[in-house]
């Protein structure tokens, strides 16, 4: 039963994580580097605060949902093993550049690179992780069989574990993306277009589901930011008076302050190799990714769910020019957005980058036949589905399981990583739940929460304390 005592504990931390969340708002504000905001509380709320703050428990995440068939575009760029050695005596094989694969150095199961592969330059502890897993659904944009964690989503899982975050915007969906539900998940604010984004920001906190949608919040954050202020030695110089009077007249415009960081900028378009020529639906996730970044640095948001390709390419083998220039420009953004990842110093917590502290998944409802060019046909051998992870040094990386150029099907083991019949559903469970793993950095205790009784020994790594 609960006591007088923790219900005044829960209420401390409740109101000690919405300091830190409202501080580190603020900061953004006033474009305060977060070290500094960082010193600020320490000061204020002591070290323990100011040590909660610098660095995320859980790592950020982006997760691309490719509904409609456009998930077959992803086994272009990492084929499975397999398929990819067969195609250079097998013309009907789908893949785009046969004879041309490479092998990943150092992964820990087998990994094909396409010459389009993005990451390529990645440590093998570091590659895409691919799991045979859930069952083909064609055609939707939001599949269940590879998603869901003991019936919860797994957006919504890794939305749950990212609570304890200090975000001003905990999750992000876009357009169609699923994000279902799991126990203490936030209410993920849905947005149109990526542009979007950028004006989810605009006086955010005063909307529904923001910061400051509660009048008594408002004003508790007005006394906080007052606090705060009064505390800093540099609150009362004259030349940083000016920037304090006006952070505290914007309590309940924050977001007013921070759409213009969010904005693409032609240098990101031509860094992401975005240009008039590429496919209107790949330029949709090269601008979802940039804002993304730009949100991630500012501590504005955990996690991004996002709809990618949704184009259904049964004739993309008529059309080898433009199947080439597609994945090509998947490939250009995808490497694009890891290297502003990996140069962007990540303010929660020193001496590491937003690349260092970040999950992406790649879902899908069909992959289409890897062994069939004509029609690109929507069936897979064993009606096998499969998901891309990039862990971030969590999971064991390559292939776990996998089909083969006589369409076979293999499954694989959690508890040993090696190869087992397949199992959509039992394999959808591990690969969920190792998910959930990485995300929440191998904290088995809270993964436990959404996932009892899955070995995952042979498909993550331990952590290293």
């Amino acid at each position: 039963m609960r006591t007088k005592r923790s219900e005044r504990d829960e209420r401390h931390q409740l109101n000690r994580r919405s300091l830190i969340k409202w501080s580190l708002a603020a900061g953004a504000a006033l474009a305060v580097p977060r070290w500094k905001v960082f010193e600020v509380l320490e000061r204020s709320g002591g070290k323990a605060m100011a040590a909660e703050a610098a660095c995320l428990p859980t790592n950020r995440s982006v997760h691309l949902v490719a509904g409609i068939g456009g998930f077959a575009w992803f086994q272009l760029l990492w084929p499975h093993n397999d398929v990819a050695a067969g195609a250079a005596g097998n013309s009907q094989i789908a893949f785009h550049a046969p004879g041309q694969a490479t092998l990943a150095q150092g992964t820990d199961r087998p990994l094909t690179l396409a010459p389009e592969t993005p990451f390529r330059n990645l440590p093998g502890a570091r590659q895409m992780s691919a799991f045979m897993c859930g069952n083909n659904e064609t055609h939707t944009d939001a599949p269940l069989s590879n998603t869901a964690l003991a019936g919860n989503s797994i957006f919504a899982v890794a939305a749950s574990l990212q609570n304890t975050n200090p975000t001003v915007i905990p999750v992000i969906a876009l357009g169609v993306a699923p994000y279902g539900s799991a126990p203490g998940a936030p209410v993920a604010s849905r947005v149109g277009v990526p542009e979007d984004i950028v004006g989810l920001f605009n006086s955010a906190a005063s909307k529904a589901g923001g910061l400051l949608e509660n009048v008594e919040d408002a004003q508790l954050y007005r006394a906080h930011y007052d606090a705060l202020a009064s505390l800093n030695r540099a609150a009362n110089r004259s030349t940083t008076v000016s920037s304090y009077y006006t952070a505290k007249q914007a309590a309940g415009l924050l977001g007013t302050n921070l759409s213009s960081a969010l904005s693409v900028s032609q240098a990101d378009l031509d860094r992401y190799g975005i240009t008039g020529a590429t496919r209107a639906n790949v330029a949709e996730i090269g601008r979802t990714l940039i804002i993304s970044v730009k949100a991630f640095k500012l501590g504005l948001t955990s996690s991004v769910v996002m709809p990618a390709m949704r184009d259904d390419p049964h004739g993309a083998w008529n059309d080898m020019s433009g199947t080439l220039a597609t994945v090509a420009s998947l490939g250009t953004i995808l490497d694009a957005f890891w290297a502003d990842l990996d140069s962007t110093p990540d303010d929660s917590c020193g001496g590491s980058s937003l690349a260092d502290n970040f999950v992406m998944t790649i879902h899908g409802d069909t992959p289409k036949d890897p062994l069939t060019k004509d029609g690109w046909p929507d069936g897979t051998p064993g009606n096998a589905n499969w998901v891309y992870v990039l862990g971030n040094g969590m999971l064991k990386t390559g292939w776990h399981g996998g089909i083969d150029r006589n369409a076979s099907v293999t499954g694989f083991d959690p508890a040993t990583g090696q190869a087992a019949p397949f199992d959509g559903a039992t394999s959808a469970q591990a690969t969920t739940a190792a998910i959930a793993y990485a995300v929440c950095r191998g904290d088995a205790r809270r993964v436990g929460d959404f996932a009892r009784g899955v070995n995952l020994a042979g498909i993550t790594n331990p952590v290293q304390m």
